[in-house]
């Protein structure tokens, strides 16, 4: 399973869902489906979501 920071990210760039989904090119279900760790993103999606945040993969997402 893997968790992540997506949600705290975002609030605290004070982006909405809606707004991060249009950027990252996928639906609003996806970032909420991500945020509560139900969807695993693609690696494709997951370098997208970092590059947004200017941080590395490791530091957005955690294997537990």
């Amino acid at each position: 399973m893997i968790k992540n920071k997506i949600k705290n990210l975002r609030e605290t760039k004070g982006i909405t869902q809606e707004d991060f989904a249009s950027v990252l090119k996928v639906s609003r279900q996806t970032i909420i489906a991500m945020e509560k760790g139900n969807y695993e993103p693609s690696l494709g999606l997951a370098l997208k979501v970092a590059r947004f945040f200017d941080l590395p993969v490791e530091k957005i997402f955690i294997i537990n």
